[in-house]
């Protein structure tokens, strides 16, 4: 998981996904990456640096689930009725979705799967995974 506006999520968080791309590559690489949002934005380059961190996201990961910081804090404020959120209360959003998503992956079933398999129903072509 990390963001893709901060200098450490976008810069440093690709990076060290395309190092272990280059250690493993035979490994599916899945990412959750918060996506910036103008309304909600802490810095002004913000979207130089997702713009960036995309690129490596086509080029070195396998499955990206894409998290819109607005959406988070439209949840926190309407659905929540928090007046302030604090970022405890949009990782607790964020591991909310991971849990659903990877759920198929921890419990057994009839629709047990991994994610290559994920992949493969899913992404149409290998530059394409990117999820919402």
């Amino acid at each position: 998981t990390h963001s893709l506006g901060g200098g450490t999520g976008a810069g440093m968080g690709t990076l060290l996904i395309s190092k272990i791309r280059e250690e493993f590559p035979d490994r599916m690489m899945c990412t959750f990456s918060v996506v910036p949002s103008p309304k909600v934005s802490d810095t002004v380059v913000e979207p130089y640096n997702a713009t960036l961190s995309v690129h490596q996201l086509v080029e070195n990961s396998d499955e990206t689930f894409c998290i819109d910081n607005e959406a988070l804090y439209d949840i926190c404020f309407r659905t929540l009725k928090l007046s302030t959120p604090t970022y405890g209360d949009l990782n607790h959003l964020v591991s909310i979705v991971m849990s659903g998503i990877t759920t198929c992956l921890r419990f057994p079933g009839q629709l047990n799967s991994d994610l290559r398999k994920l992949a493969v129903n899913m992404v149409p072509f290998p530059r394409l995974h990117f999820f919402m």
